[in-house]
């Protein structure tokens, strides 16, 4: 099972060939809690298999769920999930990404994928990656309001003071303690150096160029790369000296003060989200007192069937969508039509998501948000660029 990355929602769009059918679940990362998630799989899998026999002969629906009937008996599999899965299978086509976030149940074959969970999970507003630092060496990490798990960096950057400097390591730096391996890599632990007595201008001056090497090479192979903002996590002591030295355009004023070695996940977690929380609710709030304006200037609308025309004619720039709502139908691209229908029909999907769709090929920019957040009762609320 993979990893939910940025290349997978441009790859679904790609792949849509019908019918799509698009599994959710939330999952368990930890016995045993997870024995029973390929038992509720294959109950949403029953699902998929009566909304196909509707319109799709049973050879041709056979074919397609092969892959997916193959998942639910791989046991090995279902140890190690996280805390969502989402599974995707069309014709020539099957993909299995795991979750930092638990979504609903949803079982749904229609004649694109439903995204909407995708879309959450990879938006940037409240998605970021967290930099644990110390004088010797730092931890990467990646995660939301829901979870954050550790990652291994990119081989470009340095996890040790000694993988950043090398021999340039001054001579006072170099009270060893030996772990073994590159730092801080999984399965490893790597060189950690420790400075005795009082600091010398040389050892600063190797906590600077190692400080600067790090903001370097996380802003060039994992900020850019994301676009995810960064938080520090470090002693108040390095954090103003990182600050200083970084040109990271993503490094955030907020930061969590604290040793990162060896800390609770789950309380680095919740310390990092109250740190970055008020950020996200100013860049909510932001959007809605932006559509209030637009709406009363005839600029914005949360009337599905007009913002259904509007994003087919390329108007809107900014959709707010409700996470939770689906409204089931059929939207015609080109004119932006709607039609009504029922999810049961595997030709049907969730207008909300094919609306988000629609307006992400002409250029327009989604944000998914929880239901309490939306300015309406619609599921939908655009800001129009004209």
């Amino acid at each position: 099972m993979n990893v939910l990355n940025d290349a997978v929602l441009p790859m679904l769009i790609a792949a849509q060939q019908p019918p799509c059918v698009s599994i959710y679940q939330p999952t368990h990362r930890t016995h045993p809690d997870n024995a029973q998630d390929h038992i509720r799989f294959a109950n949403l899998l029953k699902q998929v298999e009566e909304s196909l026999a509707l319109n799709y002969p049973q050879d041709a629906t056979a074919e397609l769920l092969k892959p997916v009937k193959a998942l639910v008996l791989d046991h090995g599999s279902w140890k190690y999930n996280l805390d969502g899965l989402a599974v995707f299978a069309a014709p020539g086509f099957f993909k299995v990404v795991r979750l930092q976030r638990s979504v609903p149940e949803l079982a749904i074959a229609a004649n694109s994928f439903h995204l909407k969970p995708i879309r959450r999970a990879l938006q940037t507003v409240d998605r970021f990656h967290v930099l644990g630092l110390t004088r010797e060496r730092i931890v990467l990490f990646e995660g939301n309001r829901d979870a954050l798990d550790a990652i291994r960096p990119a081989e470009e950057v340095p996890v040790t003071i000694t993988d950043a400097l090398g021999e340039e390591l001054t001579e006072k730096h170099q009270t060893v303690a030996n772990y073994g391996g590159r730092g801080g890599r999984a399965g490893g632990q790597g060189e950690m150096r420790h400075g005795h007595g009082s600091k010398s201008d040389e050892v600063d001056k190797d906590t600077e160029r190692f400080f600067r090497v790090v903001d370097r090479a996380i802003t060039e192979h994992h900020t850019k790369p994301s676009g995810h903002s960064l938080v520090l996590v470090t002693l108040p002591e390095n954090q103003g000296e990182f600050r200083r030295v970084s040109h990271n355009p993503k490094l955030l004023q907020e930061f969590v003060a604290m040793d990162p070695t060896g800390v609770d996940l789950e309380k680095l977690r919740r310390s990092v989200w109250e740190a970055v929380e008020p950020r996200y609710h100013a860049h909510v709030q932001g959007l809605l007192q932006q559509f209030g304006t637009a709406k009363a200037n005839g600029l914005g609308s949360d009337d599905l069937q007009e913002v259904a025309e509007a994003a087919a004619a390329g108007r809107v720039g900014t959709l707010l969508v409700d996470a939770q709502k689906a409204i089931a139908g059929r939207l015609d691209s080109a004119s932006g039509k709607v039609v009504y229908d029922s999810l049961l029909d595997p030709r049907v999907d969730d207008l909300l998501d094919d609306i988000s769709t629609l307006v992400e090929e002409r250029g327009g920019a989604v944000l998914v948000v929880p239901a309490e957040v939306m300015p309406g009762t619609t599921g939908i609320a655009a800001i129009y660029r004209f």
